[in-house]
């Protein structure tokens, strides 16, 4: 990913109404977990990203179920962040 590309999607982890997301997303990035993903697994990192945000809190506290594949393993590790 080129640099320019990681800073808006860092800028977009960030900027999130809940801040939970923002600290579990940052984080991550920040951590170097995300620098240690396959090119897939950062695509799906920034879909995930994409979500609203609700969705995607539901998903990380696990009160939602992830049922696309190539999503759950990136969402596995983001519950354990």
């Amino acid at each position: 990913m080129e640099r320019a590309d990681y800073e808006r999607l860092r800028w977009r982890c960030i900027r999130r109404a809940l801040l939970e997301l923002d600290i579990t997303l940052t984080r991550f990035l920040d951590g170097g977990g995300f620098d240690k993903l396959s090119d897939e697994e950062q695509q799906a990192f920034v879909e995930l990203a994409d979500m609203e945000d609700y969705d995607l809190w539901d998903l990380l506290t696990g009160k939602a179920e992830i049922d696309d594949p190539r999503l759950a393993p990136i969402v596995a590790l983001l519950r354990k962040s």
